[in-house]
């Protein structure tokens, strides 16, 4: 369980798609970032665009904010230095990182074929398919919220009539008080 949530915490939300860096599998495959590359430009026909595309700079920037948000989790050394490390000057980064889907990180069993990647890519899967669950529970509580806020909706409007009816029976209440309390005028018995 405990390299599951660690493996949650590899998965970034990015175009719309749960994505692992190449960096972060080549780091659990315990190979080199290079190798994992070369591996999938020798067999890219196997990753069409949604099981694996290349990161724009932005979406890099975005990664980073994520990585600091998330202070709660343990950053190791590698992905601190790649978040603070530059593309283009120092010695950083010469190319933009490759990112990869559920499906990517499937396809990437058939290629790697080591015992460690073997193991990493069920825990993987395993990752993937418990943050589905926790994902689903979360859409599941905001459709009951929303209904609630529905419903609560509908009961402030019958509130809202209630009380407006309540505030009519005061004020002809009110008058008609005021209209029996009259000082009277004219001819007296």
């Amino acid at each position: 369980m405990e390299i599951i949530q660690s493996l949650q915490n590899r998965i970034y939300e990015i175009r719309g798609l749960r994505v692992i860096l190449d960096k972060d599998l080549a780091l659990l495959y315990e190979t080199e970032t290079k190798f994992l590359n070369l591996s999938v430009k020798r067999n890219i026909k196997r990753f069409p665009l949604d099981f694996m595309f290349q990161l724009t700079k932005e979406e890099v920037d975005s990664i980073q904010i994520q990585q600091v948000v998330n202070k709660n989790h343990e950053i190791d050394n590698l992905r601190l230095q790649f978040a603070t490390s530059s593309f283009t000057e120092w010695g950083g980064n010469r190319y933009l990182p490759n990112v990869f889907t559920e499906q990517g990180v499937a396809m990437l069993s058939g290629i790697i074929n080591s015992d460690k990647a073997i193991q990493m890519n069920i825990a993987i899967m395993r990752a993937f398919v418990e943050l589905r669950k926790v994902l689903l529970i979360k859409s599941d509580f905001k459709l009951q919220l929303d209904e609630i806020k529905e419903r609560l909706g509908g009961h402030d409007v019958q509130l809202s009539q209630i009380y407006d009816a309540i505030e009519n029976i005061i004020d002809s209440t009110s008058a008609k008080t005021k209209w029996d309390n009259r000082s009277k005028i004219g001819f007296n018995k």
